[in-house]
């Protein structure tokens, strides 16, 4: 048998965040969309450290090896480890940026910096720095402060270094201004597109920045500080739980850097300058970049009008048999929908809930919510819905990470408007994607509803792949409705006759059903487990797979992100397949397949098989029952394993080897699977107008 068992789940991140950086590689990818890849790998690298590393980092310097923890491998070596790697991608990040800017040259588009401005773009630059850019600008002078200034986490920084005609070295700091677009898309006179980015303006303009200064010379390099974003939540019972996240998240500010980037071309005593007066050490995570840091800001490059250079992009399709005009509440009542986004629209859910806010029949609704959009119609429905006197009760995740600011804004506002809020249970996040109301009808109670495998967002349904069952199944929104119970008065724990709820049922729940399947495998009958998540790193549950495979039950998985499972092992994962599709779209659906010997189960859920998704949230886990809806899901899962464009294999490897076409015509999934919601809608068309 293979001697590892399982893969460090930080390597297998950091394997997920270079099948990102493959896209931007990739020349098969738009160019535009090539450099939006750049930037989510940016911004996913920085998301690591400052809660992963930063996370290990702790283990380390609490002086527990953490191998336990880590599987098989200690704290301090899995941080050597991890700044090697992310050494070696940056170096790649680095290199493909060049190829993109090269190639954006071919289409007459560039990228230039301060040595390269002509004379017409030099007196469009001044008065835009003189408007825009010097009224937000943040300079210090750092040689003769007491205490040296916090740098704020993630930000981009110009360390400038003077040198006086007296010899004399002073240094100073200048922010880069994050209410600007880094990108300034400049005049020209033919048909090339100039662009500069925004510490290029800034560097143009040192001479008039520090000119009360008698220098002979003076450089700017950029330096950035990422710091530990884990929130410590003090135990002072006098606080409400609103105050505690709000204190902690402004806590963040002064947290321990946890990874310093520097301009490789920065002078040595500029470098060592900055590193001691922030306390940073060796054993920090020190990485040596380019001219650019926090090229996260790469997803927000100017298209420039070159929509030849994007994904063409796919309106979102209707849902057979289900209207944005008519009444949804009507609909649901007769039948299961699903709403599968972003290649269906996510209008649907708001709808409904505009529709319940207005409806004189609708009592309350009930809802969870999680990450929401910058100007949420979630909010703005359900604020409606108060103030035309339902009774509203929303629980909103105020720990939801990095969206703490923003969820205490929205509680605050909701509060105003006289909704009942819900702040979740000590120890416990409230991750489910649930909404649930009531309806008198002919005097009686009943039960409308939606729960889904993703956030309640309209910004992040354009590109998260997620789907959302509309539901009038009156078990299953009863026990939604024990859901919120369980919120309110949280030591009763409820049983469920249908929905599978973490932290107290879900890994029991799945284990049967594993069970089941091993059971059937040995007893001669056919049997399949199919599972799609984003991420599977519980030993357990691993452990449990590896026991089905070993029993001889065929089991496929898509896992777009982390997978500490190892697949293909004689002796431990024979059967079973991985893979991981990277693309256009962010795979974020949970579809839970259990092939029962021909009496096939199908599950969405808000939980992937992570420790802290099966013990540590409040998860809720679907059945489907209406048949359509089933092999709708099924058949998803079908054409995504079909597809042999941005599918790559999982391994012990982490090579990230894509899966090969076998002389079989590209199948990119993600198209095929719009084209297989086109063809439902042409089917329904046909069958409604058929041909004379």
């Amino acid at each position: 048998m293979y001697e590892q068992k399982y893969i460090d789940r930080e390597k297998s991140w950091l394997a997920f965040n270079a099948r990102v950086l493959q896209e931007a590689g990739d020349n098969t990818v738009p160019l535009l969309d090539r450099l939006r890849f750049v930037g989510i790998f940016s911004n996913n690298l920085d998301e690591f450290f400052r809660v992963r590393y930063a996370a290990i980092r702790r283990l380390s310097l609490s002086g527990i090896s953490g191998e336990k923890y880590l599987g098989g491998v200690s704290a301090p070596q899995l941080i050597k480890d991890i700044t090697e790697i992310v050494i070696q991608q940056q170096s790649e990040s680095l290199r493909i940026l060049g190829n993109i800017e090269a190639e954006l040259e071919a289409e007459n588009i560039f990228i230039i910096n301060e040595t390269q401005i002509t004379p017409k773009q030099e007196c469009f630059l001044k008065d835009f720095y003189t408007q825009k850019l010097s009224p937000e600008l943040v300079t210090i002078i750092l040689n003769d402060l007491a205490v040296f200034p916090i740098l704020k986490d993630t930000l981009g920084y110009l360390a400038v270094r003077l040198e006086l005609e007296n010899e004399e070295v002073r240094y100073a700091l200048i922010e880069i201004p994050k209410n600007i677009n880094r990108f300034v898309v400049l005049p020209s006179d033919d048909e090339k597109q100039y662009v500069i980015l925004i510490d290029d303006v800034i560097r143009f303009k040192l001479k008039n920045i520090f000119n009360i200064f008698n220098y002979k010379s003076v450089s700017a390099h950029m330096i950035k500080i990422t710091r530990d974003a884990q929130l410590d939540i003090d135990s002072d019972l006098s606080k409400s739980m609103l105050e505690k996240i709000a204190s902690s998240v402004k806590d963040r500010r002064i947290g321990e850097p946890v990874r310093f980037i520097y301009d490789s071309l920065i002078e040595d005593d500029t470098l060592h300058f900055f590193l001691d007066k922030m306390k940073i050490v060796e054993t920090d995570s020190i990485i040596p970049g380019g001219r650019y840091h926090n090229r996260r800001d790469y997803m927000a490059f100017p298209n420039l009008g070159r929509y030849d250079l994007l994904y063409k992009p796919n309106e979102p399709l209707p849902v057979p048999g289900l209207s944005l005009e008519g009444s949804i509440l009507e609909k649901i009542s007769k039948k299961d929908y699903l709403v599968h986004a972003p290649y269906q629209s996510f209008s649907y859910l708001t709808k409904f809930l505009r529709e319940a806010a207005l409806d004189p029949k609708v009592t309350s609704i009930k809802i969870t919510l999680y990450r929401l959009a910058k100007n949420s119609q979630v909010i703005s429905s359900l604020i409606n819905a108060a103030k035309n006197g339902k009774r509203v009760v929303v629980q909103i995740e105020l720990q939801a990470r990095f969206d703490e600011a923003s969820n205490i804004s929205y509680a605050e506002q909701m509060q105003t408007e006289g909704i009942e809020l819900i702040f979740g249970i000590k120890g416990l996040k409230v991750h489910s994607k649930i909404c649930v109301i009531e309806r008198t009808e002919e005097g009686k109670n009943r039960r409308y509803g939606f729960i889904s495998t993703g956030n309640f967002n309209e910004s992040t349904a354009k590109i998260y792949t997620d789907v959302t069952l509309l539901t009038c199944h009156q078990g299953i929104l009863k026990d939604t409705s024990k859901i919120f119970e369980f919120f309110d008065i949280n030591y009763r724990v409820h049983r469920y006759k249908h929905l599978i709820v973490s932290p107290h049922y879900t890994r029991t729940k799945f284990i049967k059903l594993i069970d089941r399947e091993i059971l059937h495998a040995l007893a001669g009958r056919k049997t399949h487990i199919k599972l799609k998540m984003n991420s599977l790193s519980d030993f357990k549950m691993i452990d449990k797979l590896y026991e089905a495979s070993n029993a001889g039950v065929k089991i496929q998985l898509q896992v777009r992100g982390i997978c500490s499972l190892i697949p293909g092992i004689p002796g431990m994962s024979e059967n079973i397949e991985a893979i991981s599709i990277v693309d256009n779209y962010l795979e974020h659906t949970r579809v839970y397949i259990f092939g029962n010997a021909g009496l096939t189960e199908v599950y969405i859920s808000s939980a992937d098989f992570m420790t802290r998704n099966l013990d540590l949230r409040v998860e809720v886990t679907c059945p489907i029952y209406d048949l359509e809806i089933k092999k709708e899901l099924i058949d998803n899962f079908n054409i995504a394993w079909k597809g042999n464009v941005k599918v790559r294999y999982h391994s012990y490897k982490l090579d990230n080897k894509y899966k090969p076409r076998n002389h079989h015509a590209p199948f990119r999934a993600q198209l095929e699977t719009y084209k297989y919601y086109q063809k439902k809608i042409e089917v329904i068309e046909q069958v409604a107008s058929p041909a004379n």
